[in-house]
């Protein structure tokens, strides 16, 4: 069973954006596409929200995904969360 994750990066004066350009410019991004069970990870920007960034993170299964939050990559993800002050909703799929 796969799993798909939305997560919501809301903030102001365009913070979501300017996060997730330092998300793909810093490297971080590419790590994270790089992890064995990740099929995708790409950020979207809804046309009626522009403080809003959607990230869509696609893994084989749940371990996969467990492996991800625990490797080093998410306290600098956290890191960027916090120097552009957003708020952050989740939402979770599982399909099979």
């Amino acid at each position: 069973m796969g799993i798909v994750v939305h997560i919501y990066y809301t903030g102001k004066d365009g913070s979501a954006r300017k996060f997730a350009e330092e998300m793909i410019s810093s490297g971080i991004v590419d790590a994270v596409r790089a992890k064995e069970g990740n099929l995708k990870y790409d950020y979207y920007f809804p046309i009626d929200d522009k403080e809003t960034v959607l990230l869509i993170d696609k893994w084989t299964n749940q371990q996969a995904l467990d492996m991800h939050h625990k490797s080093d990559l998410m306290p600098r993800i956290a890191d960027l969360r916090t120097k552009y002050k957003l708020k952050m909703s989740v939402e979770k799929f599982e399909y099979v």
